[in-house]
C-alpha cells in the first residue's frame, strides 16, 4: 500500500469533508502538523470539529483555520494563546468543549484502543462533570468520559521510515501519538523519511500500522512565547 505522498494537499486528497471530526497532534506550537493544517485551510472544507490540546496562535497552527471560520467546534484543554479563539467563543461563533488536559489525552488514547468510555475523578464537582454519568468506586465518585473516535488524525513527527514507523522529539510526543491512534485515517508529516530497517526498533514511538499516509516537508518551528533578557554590560 502506498504511504508516501508528494505534498500535504496530495496526502489529503479525497479525505476531507465538511463537518468531519479531526484529531490534531501538537503541544503549544511544538510538534504541530502545520503543513497539513495549511492544506486543510486551502481545501475550503468547513464546519469542522477539531480535537487538540490547544488551537495554536492567531496566525499559525490551528489558528489559521479559526481565521477562515472553517472550525465549528473545538475540543481543547487550553485556549490562552489565541485571541481569535477567545473572541469567537465569547461572541458565540465557536462551540467549545473544555477537557482537562489528561482527560483529553486519555480520550484519544481510549479511542485508539477501541475503548468507548472510561471513568475518571478529574472534573468531579465542577462544570466538567455536568450532564455526565457519575459512579462510585471504593467510596470515591468518578465521572464517565467518552473515548474519542476521529474521522481523521493529523500528526507531526521527527522521523519516519518508509512503512510509517514514527519517532517523535521531546514535547512533540505529548499529544501526537494518542491523536494518531484515534483517527480512522492517520496522515503524518515528518522532517525526514529514512529507509525501512534503519530505525532502531527500541526507538520507535508509534508503529507504522497506525499510519496511512505520510509526507516529508520543511517546518517553520516557531517559538510560542519568546522571552529574552538584555545583554549585560561588559
Amino acid at each position: 500500500m502506498k504511504k508516501i505522498y508528494g505534498s500535504a494537499a496530495e496526502a489529503l486528497d479525497g479525505v476531507l469533508s465538511d463537518g468531519m471530526l479531526i484529531a490534531a497532534g501538537g503541544f503549544g506550537l511544538c510538534g504541530i502538523p502545520e503543513l497539513l493544517i495549511a492544506a486543510i485551510r486551502d481545501s475550503g472544507v468547513k464546519d469542522l470539529t477539531v480535537a487538540s490540546n490547544n488551537a495554536g496562535v492567531d496566525d499559525f497552527g490551528l489558528g489559521v483555520l479559526l481565521q477562515t471560520r472553517q472550525v465549528k467546534k473545538m475540543i481543547s484543554s487550553y485556549v490562552g494563546e489565541n485571541a481569535e479563539f477567545m473572541r469567537q467563543y465569547l461572541s458565540g461563533e465557536l462551540e467549545l468543549e473544555f477537557n482537562p488536559q489528561g482527560t483529553l489525552a486519555e480520550r484519544m488514547r481510549a479511542g485508539g484502543a477501541g475503548i468507548p468510555g472510561f471513568y475518571t475523578k478529574t472534573g468531579v464537582g465542577t462544570q466538567i462533570a455536568e450532564g455526565k454519568e457519575h459512579k462510585e468506586f471504593d467510596g470515591e465518585t468518578y465521572i464517565m468520559e467518552r473515548g474519542l473516535f476521529a474521522d481523521l488524525a493529523i500528526v507531526k513527527a521527527w522521523k519516519a521510515d518508509e512503512t510509517g514507523n514514527l519517532v517523535f522529539r521531546k514535547a512533540a510526543r505529548n499529544f501526537n501519538p494518542p491523536a494518531a491512534t484515534c483517527g480512522k485515517l492517520c496522515v503524518v508529516e515528518v522532517e525526514e523519511i529514512v529507509p525501512t530497517g534503519s530505525l532502531d526498533p527500541d526507538h520507535i514511538h508509534l508503529p507504522g500500522v497506525y499510519v496511512h499516509r505520510l509526507i516529508q516537508g520543511d517546518h517553520e518551528k516557531r517559538i510560542e512565547q519568546r522571552t529574552v533578557r538584555k545583554r549585560e554590560e561588559a
